[in-house]
């Protein structure tokens, strides 16, 4: 959009069908090399973390910062799916009707709710539904249980993977382009330090690192959770750098947690 001048709905899409090319190479190279997919994902990374920096560095003549883009973006219909705030004239007419709180001038102390949010729930019913009541669910829970028992069951083993790490890379191209849209500029470094909270999540929400248990639902929750507690952090009078230590801890928790739910799902002692 900035450079080339492109709509929004072109950017968004080259950015999608980008990220999940990614995704299915990286689930290409786990499939063909049987490393950990953890290892590879990782990999990938700090690989793309680097070229995301020296591209932006070229692209704005040595910044790792690129402005402009809400001025690109301008009035662009498709973007308030992407941006801004959702269901505002339901929460106006609260106000109206004084269901909720207003300023003096009449305008709602809460305007709506935020499109990110909306994202967010709607892509966990989706998922739950999807690994809860259809035949793909059960491949993906068989997968990561148990691959070669699922493939000699006629599963499509590969084509499982490859299209889940294909999904995995679009869902975090979605919330950089939310992030982005809603911010108006984008920065190299503003997603540092995600792959852990996203990893911490998952597990307090009850998935298995190993695989084949989990929910999406739970996933769901443990965001919630997590986001709770590090944005009330910023209200207390603790020095920031202490969440650098709750993330260390939460991650250890969360991993012990996991083993415990192991343990009770297989039996193990």
């Amino acid at each position: 959009m900035v450079n080339f001048g492109q709509p929004l709905w072109i950017a968004i899409l080259f950015t999608l069908l980008f990220a999940a090319v990614l995704g299915a190479v990286n689930g290409q190279i786990v499939i063909r090399t049987r490393l950990p997919s953890f290892i590879v994902t990782l990999a990938f990374l700090f690989i793309l973390r680097g070229l995301t920096l020296v591209g932006l560095k070229w692209a704005t003549g040595g910044s790792t910062q690129l402005r402009g883009i809400s001025e690109a973006v301008g009035d662009t219909p498709i973007a308030s799916l992407f941006s801004g705030l959702a269901f505002q004239g339901f929460f106006a007419w609260l106000a109206e009707n004084d269901l909720i709180e207003k300023f003096d001038n009449g305008v709602p102390k809460v305007a709506g709710v935020p499109v990110s949010v909306v994202w967010f729930i709607g892509l966990a019913g989706v998922a739950t539904w999807v690994l809860l009541r259809t035949r793909v669910g059960n491949w993906i829970f068989a997968v990561g249980g148990d691959a070669n028992a699922a493939r000699n069951s006629g599963v499509p083993v590969d084509r499982v993977k490859t299209g889940l790490f294909a999904l995995t890379a679009c869902a975090a191209a979605l919330v950089a382009i939310i992030t982005v849209l809603d911010a108006g500029s984008t920065d190299a470094r503003r997603g540092f330090q995600k792959e852990f909270e996203a990893i911490i999540a998952a597990v307090i929400g009850g998935s298995l690192l190993t695989g084949g248990y989990g929910s999406a639902i739970g996933a769901f929750f443990g965001a919630i959770i997590f986001g709770l507690v590090s944005i009330g952090l910023t209200y207390t009078k603790f020095d920031s750098d202490w969440f650098q230590v709750f993330l260390g801890s939460m991650l250890l928790l969360a991993v012990l947690f996991n083993n415990f739910i192991r343990r009770k799902v297989t039996g193990e002692r």
